[in-house]
């Protein structure tokens, strides 16, 4: 039986990749829902190709073209940010992939998790936000959390069969994105041009600036303490400029696993949804002559930061992360909007980590609150 996909965030980089890895494997998968923030043009596109069971288009103000252009072909439609959580409930998706931009991918995967769906998750945010609340809702309900970040598909890939041997260290692999090696006087100039032009990856907007910040890799390391329950000192973060070992497990007889590959996002979405089969593909093929050389160096986080705060952060616990990420949300957009500069980005977020209250122990409401909070605090800085 093909297994019924739910995809949150389908117009993004991540949501159309899967769909091409759908369109790959039309005997293995079937769209079940498609959901979009502002792209209704390209949501509708999607939807007459694929033919869901339902959508939802988050931005109510696109309600009703959505609807007038799907209607007709008997596709349910919804609008508005609270239709995300909603349609998690429908008892015919199979699977669920988390493809949201940052915060706004929390309370849609809760809820799926809360019905029984398996979770493909490509919102980092979620486990960064509420790591605590989302792992131990999954052991209640005994779901899958299959990871797609590639760093973290990476990681899962190499302790497959080796579950009953602990794990001694994680390391994660960073590109060192388009400012590796520069110093903080070179990145007072950066422009948002420079910024989002990644020398591997292609990705959207705020994932490519995160990267370019290091903050990106910073919240895979609170994400991989959740997702492979291992301490912040079992985390060590490494350059890799090539983007060829996406991450590695070392097992406590010394022995190192890698996983290896092309950049390509198509592969981590693939494992995630097809687990724990591992489908054909014929995308291409890593050749080690043309890689002569793969090299590695420590991150600098005197100049990149954002990997340190994350690092406080996620030993410190509580709403920290919550309140990280929000501050950077904003701080990236305003980036991106050319209100502030590159460095400042990480100003921001040092402010509201400093006037934001601590709670050491939150629950759902207490993050929704620190979110909100840090939001209107970020934007006043800006």
């Amino acid at each position: 039986m093909r297994r019924k996909i739910a995809i949150l965030g389908s117009t993004g980089s991540i949501g159309t990749q899967a769909l091409e890895v759908i369109d790959k494997h039309p005997d293995k998968f079937e769209v079940e829902v498609l959901t979009a923030h502002n792209n209704v043009g390209l949501l509708i596109e999607q939807s007459i190709k694929y033919k869901p069971n339902c959508v939802v288009i988050a931005n109510e103000n696109f309600y009703q073209q959505a609807f007038d252009a799907l209607d007709p072909l008997h596709i349910k439609v919804y609008g508005g940010e609270q239709s995300l959580a909603s349609v998690m409930e429908m008892d015919s998706i199979d699977i669920v992939l988390t493809a949201l931009v940052g915060y706004s991918g929390l309370l849609p995967t809760l809820k799926a998790i809360e019905t029984g769906k398996s979770i493909a998750l490509a919102n980092k945010e979620t486990l960064v936000v509420a790591g605590e609340l989302i792992t131990k809702l999954a052991r209640e309900k005994g779901v899958n959390i299959l990871p797609v970040d590639s760093e973290h598909s990476a990681i899962f890939q190499c302790i497959v069969g080796e579950f009953q041997n602990p794990i001694e260290k994680i390391i994660l692999t960073a590109s060192g994105g388009p400012f590796r090696g520069r110093t903080k006087e070179q990145l007072l100039e950066v422009t948002k041009a420079q910024a989002l032009n990644h020398p591997n990856w292609d990705m959207g907007a705020k994932i490519t600036i995160d990267s370019a910040t290091m903050m990106n890799k910073g919240l895979e390391v609170i994400e991989a303490k959740w997702l492979f329950g291992v301490s912040l000192d079992q985390i060590e973060v490494i350059v890799h400029p090539q983007s060829i070992i996406h991450s590695m497990v070392q097992f406590e007889d010394g022995s190192l696993k890698a996983q290896l590959g092309l950049p390509d996002m198509r592969l981590p979405i693939q494992f995630a949804l097809g687990y724990p089969e591992r489908l054909k593909a014929d995308y291409p093929r890593f050749d080690f002559s043309e890689y002569p050389q793969l090299t590695f160096e420590k991150p600098d986080i005197e100049t990149f930061r954002n990997l340190g705060l994350a690092f406080e952060v996620a030993s410190n616990g509580g709403n920290q992360p919550c309140i990280l990420n929000a501050a950077n949300e904003i701080a990236v957009q305003g980036f991106l909007d050319e209100k502030i500069g590159f460095l400042e980005i990480s100003d921001v977020i040092e402010n509201c980590l400093k006037r934001v209250s601590y709670i050491r122990t939150p629950v759902l409401e207490d993050f929704v609150e620190s979110d909100k909070e840090t939001r209107a605090l970020a934007l006043e800085l800006i």
